[in-house]
């Protein structure tokens, strides 16, 4: 579904990214693993077209994107949860969640109800502002507001920054729920190792804008990840 070859990208002409490649089937889930200021959220922000490819092809769904906007890489099918979650929080929830279906109000109550079909929690929350939730339900509702754009492929940056527990499995029982039902595509930028390898077929490790290495979480300990790529020891 998503084929990225040779990718530079950056912050104006400094790049930051340099020679990326990944290739990520439909209903795939992808991990991303590195230390702070590696390039993980800039990975992100690159495939959804917030910052310009400097050199290097982007393919999704069989369409070259490499110079397409935010905009058509989100109407093609590509949805972004960014880190800090960004909901809107002077609108209601229910009011969040109709601006995730920009692509097309006219179906939107019908959108937004499917959608809540797998966020229990936030239907007795949609006339609240988004602002009154918790952490956690605020990234609920930014991963449902994401949905209702009906993405193929959705970037998620570190969704359990700043969340109870309970919500992080909550999270994790809707991503594979998703996964099954919908064949939704996720790539996964987290530093919760044990959440990451809950959800992850793969994991990426980045370093210094490079992807280095390629782990299988199958058959790597969390343990291990964490003392091998993070620097954390038991």
């Amino acid at each position: 579904m998503l084929e990225v070859n040779g990718l530079c990208a950056g912050y104006g002409r400094v790049p930051v990214l340099r020679d990326i490649a990944l290739s990520s089937a439909s209903d795939a889930c992808i991990g991303v693993l590195g230390r702070n200021g590696m390039g993980k959220t800039t990975l992100l922000r690159a495939l959804i077209g917030e910052l310009p490819t400097l050199s290097g092809t982007v393919h999704f769904a069989g369409h070259e994107l490499t110079r397409a906007g935010a905009h058509q890489r989100a109407r093609a099918g590509i949805g972004y949860v960014p880190q800090g979650r960004q909901i809107f929080p002077f609108l209601s929830v229910g009011e969040n969640l109709r601006m995730g279906c920009v692509k097309d109000f006219a179906n939107a109550p019908a959108t937004i109800e499917r959608i809540l079909a797998y966020f229990p929690r936030l239907q007795r929350l949609l006339d609240q502002p988004g602002g009154a939730l918790s952490g956690g339900e605020q990234q609920l509702l930014a991963l449902a507001r994401c949905l209702c754009g009906d993405p193929k492929l959705i970037l998620l940056d570190e969704p359990t920054e700043g969340i109870q527990p309970s919500i992080c499995d909550e999270i994790i029982d809707t991503l594979q729920r998703l996964r099954r039902e919908q064949g939704l595509g996720i790539i996964l930028v987290e530093q919760d190792i044990d959440f990451l390898t809950a959800l992850a077929d793969r994991i990426l490790i980045i370093e210094n804008g490079q992807l280095v290495d390629e782990v299988d979480p199958a058959t790597t300990s969390a343990e291990a990840l964490a003392e091998r790529f993070m620097g954390f020891h038991s």
